[in-house]
């Protein structure tokens, strides 16, 4: 059977409720399993880690595992897989971590085209450190973030470059792999925001060149827990600041406070489901990873021509330009009416699509369009149907 657009639904007890997500860019809905896993260590003995009785072991275990199912799904090192609450609060963890290393006359790069949670924890240390910044820009009238660029922002002098694997406001996929080895030939590192691209292709972050990649579970049907993967070895010549009695381990030296076990047992759920999309799926867990993710992207990719095609044949409806090959994320707005008012406006018909800026600032300032709103943002996710694209297309053509 494969990819199978009713039997994934099922999985999702939200879509019972019938309104029309296109705002999975913000945030999916969570899987059945997922709840179910949650719910079963709170209604379990699991409180605190310890090796001493079994309630302990219980929560060890459930860490451990967790860490297993993340790197399965990037293709990491579960040794290097770290948790936290979010992905800007991994990043500033890491952005002061790095900087206490940096001296004045350092620099690093960041890109216009990012999630803010990839560019001002950057700028901030930086400012601090005495680093310089240097920007990558994209081009408005196309979208592309050219890879040409960072072969003159990147120098020896570069001591981190950061990325995104897609944009969460139009889906560009720069070429990272590239980018990364402009950075490396320069002895730079490179932080890969990867938040809005793992939910819809297959990840490997060896072959990104990625020396830190960060991800939120919520992205991808999950509970909202973040993941930062980094080479374990790597990160043990990091010192991060931390409590005298905490671990020093690697990667616990990195992590604050008591986890939420409830949660981290729904990351594993979360890839064990994302494992199972696609039925022919056979192999490792990471194998069928690969094959499920792929099957997604194709079965997006499809869906998303549509939403896009459609888009563009309605009158009075102004897309932000973006390349063809992208993850299913469009930006758009609607005659000259606030994107906050036409959010609205499909709310009330029960489609679920965000406005603003979604934190893509540097963005939506270069392209003028932030202080006036920001646009409305519709995106595909595996549960999204064809139905639901037309829906969405017939309201905005009842409204232009």
């Amino acid at each position: 059977m494969g990819f199978d657009i009713e039997t994934v639904r099922a999985a999702y007890p939200a879509l019972a409720e019938g309104f029309r997500h296109f705002d999975a860019a913000a945030g999916s809905l969570v899987a059945e399993p997922v709840a179910r896993a949650a719910h079963g260590v709170y209604t379990s003995a699991v409180a605190n880690r310890s090796d001493a009785f079994e309630p302990g072991r219980r929560a060890i275990g459930i860490l451990n595992t967790a860490r297993v199912a993340v790197a399965d799904l990037v293709g990491g090192d579960p040794a290097g897989v770290i948790f936290g609450n979010s992905a800007t609060s991994l990043t500033y963890l890491m952005a002061r971590t790095l900087a206490a290393t940096w001296q004045p006359g350092d620099e690093v790069v960041v890109s216009r085209l990012d999630h803010d949670s990839n560019v001002r924890p950057w700028v901030q240390v930086a400012a601090e450190a005495g680093v310089t910044v240097r920007w990558a820009d994209f081009d408005p009238a196309t979208g592309e973030l050219p890879t040409g660029q960072y072969a003159d922002l990147v120098n020896e002098r570069t001591r981190l470059v950061a990325v995104t694997a897609a944009s969460n406001a139009i889906g560009t996929r720069p070429d990272v792999p590239a980018i990364a080895a402009l950075a490396h030939a320069a002895g730079a590192l490179v932080y890969v925001d990867g938040v809005h691209a793992t939910p819809h292709q297959p990840t490997d972050v060896a072959a990104l060149g990625a020396d830190f990649y960060v991800t939120s579970a919520y992205k991808w049907s999950g509970p909202h827990v973040a993941a930062c993967v980094a080479d374990p070895a790597l990160l043990a010549g990091l010192r991060p600041a931390k409590l005298l009695p905490s671990s020093d381990a690697v990667p616990e030296r990195f992590e604050f406070g008591t986890p939420s076990f409830a949660s981290l047992a729904g990351v594993t759920a979360a890839v064990d489901h994302l494992a199972g999309l696609d039925s022919t799926a056979t192999g490792t867990r990471r194998e069928r990873l690969l094959t499920s993710l792929s099957a997604v992207r194709d079965y997006e990719a499809g869906l998303f021509a549509k939403l896009v095609d459609g888009l563009a044949g309605i009158d009075g409806v102004r897309l932000c330009p973006a390349p063809e090959d992208r993850c299913p994320t469009v930006s758009f707005r609607l005659r000259d009416q606030h994107p906050a008012a036409t959010s609205a406006l499909l709310g009330e018909a029960g489609i679920c699509a965000f406005a603003g800026d979604y934190y893509a600032w540097e963005y939506f300032t270069t392209v003028g369009l932030r202080d006036s709103g920001g646009a409305v943002r519709a995106s595909i996710y595996h549960y999204t149907t064809a139905e639901d694209v037309d829906v969405l297309l017939d309201a905005l053509r009842s409204a232009a």
